[in-house]
């Protein structure tokens, strides 16, 4: 994108607000990410996209086969805003478009599941870029999203319950790989040109007529 552009809508924003978009941007990634497969309870894929913007996952995948994803504003708490949220309705198999447009991607694709002899989140190999796959509340991924996946990982539980509420367990997970990434110095920050978008793109959600002004901006400063 334009660099003259961005720099001059980033002018707008308060010092304060400068600071805190370049902080936050410095700590998102695109290393790890989230995919939600027909999840039907709002409440449910609204706390684990808050728990994406709060550990620095950009990306989410919704895989909507019967049921759409809808937010839930009192639990999302506008974290939608700041994320990309990726939808797959069209195809007839939304799982394996998601997972195949993953892997296309450079994607390891996990599938999660406390049934399957798998991997704990401390043995997951985090040198490249991986995906977790999360499935619907009452009867987990279906069999085409675990066939289709690279592997599986679980969560350690040591009760009676034999599992975790799927927010919970998003959260669990992101909170050990979040921490994992930072700790053994995974190159996992977005490049340069990725933070210059986003903040872009964060800038114009949040200055009042930004449309009007880079439009302006871009009749005045017509490009070479």
């Amino acid at each position: 994108m334009r660099h003259d552009l961005f720099e001059y809508m980033f002018s707008f924003l308060t010092e304060e607000r400068k600071k805190k978009f370049l902080s936050v941007a410095g700590e998102r990634t695109r290393h790890i990410t989230i995919v939600l497969e027909n999840l039907y309870q709002t409440h449910n894929a609204s706390a684990i996209l808050r728990s994406c913007d709060c550990f620095g996952v950009q990306d989410i995948h919704i895989i909507e086969n019967s049921n759409r994803y809808k937010i839930n504003k009192d639990i999302d708490m506008g974290s939608t805003k700041w994320l990309h949220v990726h939808k797959y309705s069209e195809k007839e198999s939304n799982t394996v478009d998601c997972i195949n447009h993953l892997k296309a991607k450079g994607y390891t694709v996990y599938a999660t599941s406390p049934h399957i002899k798998s991997l704990t989140l401390k043995e997951v190999p985090l040198e490249n870029k991986s995906a977790f796959l999360f499935g619907t509340e009452l009867t987990g991924l279906t069999q085409e999203a675990i066939k289709a996946s690279d592997g599986c990982v679980h969560l350690p539980m040591y009760g009676f319950t034999e599992s975790f509420n799927i927010s919970v367990s998003a959260a669990l997970l992101m909170a050990e790989l979040s921490n994992r990434l930072r700790h053994e110095k995974v190159n996992f920050e977005l490049t340069n040109e990725e933070k210059i978008e986003l903040l872009y793109e964060w800038t114009m959600k949040t200055v009042k007529s930004a449309h009007q002004i880079k439009d302006r901006y871009l009749v005045e400063n017509p490009e070479d």
